[in-house]
């Protein structure tokens, strides 16, 4: 897993309370990862999932049923100087 840390301003973080994870819709670039990860018994951070800081994870979690891609392009139009 990725440590937590912002992906919209990078600001790292250690408690749940100040921000969260957040899973995206899957795209099926994600579905060809699960199946894989599976397949050769691996982990790791899923690639439709981001850590956003408390100033960010709520408006994230808004977009939620977006692929990430989709998202996160709207929340850095939302938060330019971040």
């Amino acid at each position: 897993m990725k440590p937590p840390m912002c992906t919209i301003c990078y600001k790292e973080f250690l408690d749940t309370e100040e921000g969260g994870l957040v899973y995206f819709k899957k795209r099926s670039s994600d579905e060809r990862w699960i199946k894989v990860m599976k397949e050769e018994s691996m982990q790791g951070h899923p690639p439709f999932a981001e850590w956003f800081c408390g100033e960010h994870y709520e408006a994230a979690k808004e977009l939620k049923e977006l692929t990430m891609d989709e998202a996160i392009k709207i929340l850095k139009e939302k938060y330019p100087n971040s």
